[in-house]
């Protein structure tokens, strides 16, 4: 393992350790990161602000909770919604790209997901969380299944969010 590939895994997985790695990170490569998030409600976005400095990598994040915002602010087409539904591989991927399109960020990541402890399905159970990292031209997906309850998915989506921007990063 490299060095560079080596520090995520030194890191305790705090929520302030990685964002302070995502800014060192930024830092180095001169780039700016963002957020588009849905049933983290701001999470992400608010890990990456306690980092003192952070506003010269974070400049703008999106808190896209309802349909209507994801395609108002981030272009995310009615079509793909109603299609996938919000909590989908294809939302996320258009997430991401919309937010790094509006922003200039030249990384960033979505999240969409049924926190609980209602609205999940048989399809999309409570705890089903899809995040993307990418930029406005290409995108990655995965898909999560967190336990716990409402906070507890909201803070594993959070640093698994982090933690992909940050690999991103290390392995770029």
């Amino acid at each position: 393992m490299s060095p560079r590939a080596s520090r995520l895994a030194d890191l305790d997985l705090d929520l302030v350790a990685l964002a302070e790695r995502l800014g060192e990170l930024c830092r180095e490569k001169g780039i700016t990161v963002t957020a588009a998030e849905s049933c983290t409600g701001g999470g992400a976005a608010s890990a990456i602000t306690a980092v003192a400095g952070s506003s010269d990598w974070f400049e703008t994040g999106y808190v896209t909770y309802a349909n209507g915002a994801k395609t108002r602010l981030l272009g995310v087409p009615e079509a793909l919604l109603a299609q996938h539904g919000a909590v989908s591989r294809a939302v996320v991927e258009a997430m991401v790209a919309g937010a790094c399109r509006d922003s200039g960020a030249g990384l960033g990541v979505a999240i969409s997901g049924v926190a609980g402890p209602g609205g999940g399905s048989v399809d999309k159970p409570v705890g089903t969380v899809w995040l993307a990292w990418g930029d406005a031209e290409r995108a990655e997906a995965e898909c999560h299944h967190f336990a716990g309850d409402r906070a507890a998915v909201r803070e594993q989506a959070v640093r698994e969010a982090l933690i992909g921007l940050v690999r991103r990063l290390e392995q770029s």
